[in-house]
Parts: structure tokens; sequence; C-alpha cells
């Protein structure tokens, strides 16, 4: 029976949810129902060889990507009633083996390779409620019937209180289907009673089916769209039996179509439930398992904040997650004895011991091989280089601000179609960020150009080519051999002050206090002539930290890559010049892609 397949009122039973508040803890805990089936799943369908395994490769990763689904729907059912979801807590990552929160004690959750013991527990876990199974808010036995608890207090909050009191969350909260790929589901958002059952409608469909007698989730397969899609329950049984549901089987029946082959021997032999402290400090299996935990822990955190006022974090959550199936896999090739293999072990990192995901004062966190996370709503805007008929830069003008969350993400690949922003484009292309920026002092690496009345310090490293230092005659360099005369020190000192990375600076005399123009705290969207973009100028000291948590010097002027091709990541080094990076193709309207980069010129060393 499927307890959300109408949107006739129920009759009231005591299913132990009878205020508002209790009904906003009982979606809190469908947040952690959803994400306890998220470790499991990862570790069965990371250990399947995908060319030995394809088909169950599929399945399990379908239904990662459903329950990933469901986790974001019932984080808008605690959004539309004025909850606030946690994902970033010690309660989503108790150790394994688990059980499933405020679920049947008889059932534990367990981190194994794919097999026939890990189907066990995922066909007990997708369980349908059997027919008449009464609603059950605690120590449910299916989640089905959990679920129907909350269907149940939903209409007869309703009823008592009024919808508008019931739906009072920010709808600006909700995530939605352009948040959220990958998925022939929907992602409903929820602003009353209807569209709060049609978000529940889905998660139980997708789980257990139609209805009694129905196999069908309702959906297309995500994998083959010109199939009908059976639910994770059926899917699970497939896999058991080695044949597809068809049209006309039942669940009585079981599958009868074409065979589905699965390859045991092409399966990780991972160590069940692995901790972190089975090995010893600095070993190569824990410092992989510990590096896999801090991913994890990160993409909790931005579940978390794309969940509570920064929805197109969704994306980029996910797209960090696309990086744990690397990390998984090392760690499933290194032996751990006995024949068995090492595995992850999804224990929670507190968020004073990560590198960058704690507190929400303003800065700049480099994601690995990801974009760049911006807390603390640092203001963005456009900034435009205005040149003259001979293209000689002049100076900056400011455009449009820029709309932006409580914390966004900005393109590092190059590869967004929602430029400046990310939208998990990273992940799908492979971008490789690699991070090789000299991490040395400003004061460590710049070279000294002694004039009259001024001092000027250069670090090359740190030129993007902007060209303020040149001038329509004579470069800096040149003209501090005139700097007898006011005007040429003047001249100079409007130049450097335009240089957007700070590769020019300069003091009165040798030695003496740099001199900075007062700049805020924000970051500027580059375009400089005839409509190239440019890199990301960080203005300020807004501090920058590396994916490694490591800060580099915080200085009052910086430039960002946004190109992906940048030789000194995340700095610009000037390469988006060279592949003629822009935001948008002038020919077709459509998000530029950037060229393959050449071997750098040597021509510049001047360009600022």
């Amino acid at each position: 029976m499927n307890p959300v397949q109408n949107q006739q009122a129920a009759p009231v039973t005591t299913a132990g949810i009878a205020t508002l508040d209790e009904l906003r803890e009982h979606l809190q805990w469908a947040i952690e129902l959803e994400h306890a089936t998220l470790p499991p799943y990862l570790c069965a369908l990371y250990s399947l060889d995908p060319e030995r395994n394809p088909e169950a490769v599929e399945v399990v990763a379908g239904v990662f990507i459903e329950e990933m689904l469901h986790l974001a729907l019932a984080a808008n059912l605690l959004n539309a009633v004025g909850g606030r979801p946690r994902l970033d807590t010690p309660r989503m990552l108790p150790p394994h083996p688990r059980r499933l929160p405020h679920g049947d004690r008889g059932l534990r959750l367990s981190l194994l390779p794919f097999g026939p013991e890990a189907l066990d527990v995922f066909l007990r876990l997708e369980r349908p409620a059997p027919p008449g199974a009464p609603p059950e808010a605690d120590g449910y036995e299916t989640i089905g019937q959990f679920y129907a608890a909350i269907e149940e207090a939903l209409r007869r909050l309703c009823d008592e209180l009024g919808e508008g009191a019931v739906f009072s969350g920010d709808p600006a909260r909700q995530v939605h289907v352009g948040h959220f790929r990958n998925t022939t589901g929907r992602l409903t958002s929820v602003t009353d009673l209807a569209s709060a059952l049609t978000a529940l409608r889905e998660i139980v469909e997708q789980g257990e089916g139609m209805g009694r007698g129905e196999v069908w989730d309702g959906d297309r397969d995500v994998h083959h769209p010109e199939r009908d899609e059976v639910a994770h329950y059926y899917r699970f049984q497939e896999l058991r039996v080695g044949r597809r549901f068809k049209r006309g089987d039942t669940p009585g029946s079981g599958p009868t179509g074409e065979a589905i082959a699965v390859d045991l021997d092409g399966v990780r032999p991972m160590r069940a439930d692995p901790r972190v402290a089975d090995h010893a400090p600095g070993s190569a299996i824990r410092v992989a398992q510990e590096e896999f935990n801090h991913t994890y822990c990160a993409v909790l955190h931005l579940l978390e904040q794309a969940f509570n006022g920064s929805p197109k974090l969704l994306a980029v959550a996910t797209g960090t997650m696309y990086g744990l199936g690397a990390q998984a896999r090392a760690l499933m090739r290194m032996p751990d004895g006995d024949g068995m293999t090492a595995g992850p072990t999804f224990e929670y990192v507190a968020p004073e011991s990560r590198r960058w995901s704690g507190g929400d004062q303003r800065r700049i966190v480099v994601l690995p091989d990801g974009p760049y996370l911006v807390y603390g709503q640092v203001p963005l805007r456009r900034k435009v280089k205005v040149v003259s008929a001979g293209n000689d830069a002049l100076t900056w003008k400011t455009g449009e601000d820029l709309p932006t969350e409580e914390t966004y993400a900005l393109c590092r690949c190059g590869r967004s179609s929602a430029k400046p922003f990310c939208d998990g484009t990273h992940a799908v292309v492979g971008f490789d960020g690699t991070e090789n920026a000299d991490v040395r002092t400003y004061r460590e690496l710049q070279h000294v150009h002694d004039g009259v009345g001024i001092s000027a310090q250069r670090v090359g490293e740190l030129c993007i080519h902007a060209a303020f230092c040149i001038g329509r005659t004579r470069p800096i360099a040149k003209m501090l051999d005139d700097t007898e005369d006011g005007d040429v020190r003047s001249n100079i000192m409007g130049r450097i002050d335009h240089c957007p990375s700070g590769s020019y600076s300069y003091a009165l005399e040798r030695g003496g206090e740099t001199i900075e123009v007062d700049l805020p705290q924000a970051i500027s969207v580059l375009e400089e002539e005839d409509g190239l973009a440019s890199a990301l100028w960080v203005t300020g000291g807004v501090p920058v930290l590396r994916a490694d948590g490591r800060p580099l010097e915080t200085r009052n002027r910086m430039t960002l890559c946004r190109c992906g091709h940048s030789a000194g990541k995340p700095l610009c080094d000037g390469t988006h010049r060279e592949i003629g990076f822009r935001e948008e193709d002038p020919l077709t309207g459509r998000p530029g892609e950037p060229a393959v980069p050449t071997e750098r010129s040597t021509g510049q060393e001047e360009a600022a």
C-alpha cells in the first residue's frame, strides 16, 4: 500500500507527532534517515568493477542518486514548515554498523562490498510496507510507515492550525530541479499541503513502488529513458534473482524478463565496517581514509549550506561528491590483510579539525578540483577595463552588482554554463585544479626598482598581463629614469594602483611602507578589451585558503584564475588572453569553451 497515493483525508491515529515542533523534529529525522542510506550504497557502488558489472553499477548508482533526491525533498519539507535542516553534525555519521535513525532496532546498516550480504541489507531497508500497516513515527518497521506518520501529522496540523501557520518557511530556501540533475525524479518545491504530499509521494514511490501489486515507480529509468523504472526494492530484487521485471510481472511473480549478469569476482573485497583507528597514524591507509572523511564532511557542510539559504550550492555538493569515487577506489586497491582491501570509513571530522569549513567569517576557499567557495556575503560585481582607441589600458569601470546567496561558489574550471557561478560542470569534465602557485610572500619574491621619490616593487609571478604598466609609449621600468618629474611619478603611481593582481606596488623609498590604494572587500569579475573574460579580482584583503587549508598571503589585491588553465593555480597568470577565454561565444551566445593553451609567451614581462 502506498501511504501517500491519494490526497483524501486520512483517519486520525496515534502516530506520535502531535505538534508543529514535533513535526519539524521528525522531518529532521527524515533527513538523517535518507542520509543513512548513502554510505552503504556508496561502498557497494565503489566496490564494483564497472567493466565487469555495468548493470549492477547502474542499479546501485541510480538508487544512490534518488536517495540524494529524497534527502533534498526531506530538506524542502523541513524548510517549508519553518525548520532548519542540519547535516554537518556527528549525528549523521555514527560508527558503522549502525541502526536506521529512530527505526527498527533489528536493522543494522554496515559498510560492505557489493554482494549477497549487502543486497540482504538493501532489501530489508527498502522493503515495502505490508498492506494495512499503520503509520509509525518512531521505531518504524518500514520507511513507508514512517512517512505515512508524517503525512498524517501534516494533514492534521493543517486542519488544526491552517496551512499558512504550518507552511511558514522561506520559499527562497527551497531547492528545485535547476539545482539537482541526473535523475528522472521530481524535485518538488514545497510551499503548501498539496506540494508536501507530492514530495512525500515521490520519496515513497521510488522506494516501494506506486502501490500494492505495482513494482514500477512511475518514472523513466535514469540510465535507459526508454524503459519504465522499477522501485528501489524491486531493483535490488532484480540483482538478487538475475532478471529484470517486465510488464505483467508483480511483486508475487518476481522478475521474469531479460537476464542481468552479476559477476561477484568483479567486486573489490573491501573489509567490512573499517575504522580509521584500525591503522597506525601516518600509515598509507589511515592517511587515505582521513582524506576521504575530510572530503565527505565537506559534502555534508555544503549540503547544509545549500539547504539553509544557498540552494545553488547543491550542484557544488554533488560535484564534490564525484571526487569521493576516486578516493574510495584508491582505498579499495590497498591490501588490508587476509585477502581484503581497505575501504572508506565515513567518520565525522569536527569543524575545528577541518581545513576550511568552520565559521562564517569572510573568506574564499579553493575546493579540490572544484570552484571557489565564498563565505561571508562578500560583494560580487563586474568591472570592465576602459581602453584607448589603440587598446591602451586606462582604468577600470565598475559595472553591475551580481546577486548572490549567503554562501556562493564561483567557477574555476572555465566550463560552467552559469558563469561566473559554478554549476557543477567541473565534476563532469574531470577538471584538474591542482594548485601550484608559489606560496612565498610578496616581500620574498619582489624585485625592487628605485626612482626619485618612489621605489617600485614587482613580483612577475603575479602578473596577469592586464597591461596597465606598459603605457602607450614606455613601460614603468623605463619611466623610473625620469622620476625627478613629479608628473611622471604620479603617472607611475596611478598605473600601479590599477594593477589588479598587485604584481606592481610602490613605496616612497626603498624599504618603506607600501602604499596601497583603498579598496573595499569585494570580488570583481573582470572583462578586458573586446569582451575578453579575465580574472576574479579579489580586493580589500579577503583571505584566500588553498584546498589543503593553507592560506595564501592576504593582500589588498589578488587575481584568481577562472579560465581553468593558469599554470599557477589558483592565481591567474594571464593564460585567459592566450586562449581567448570568454563567458559567451560571440557567434552562438552560448557559454564559451576555453581553447587549449599554447606554450606561454615570454614577450610581456612588463605587463601587469
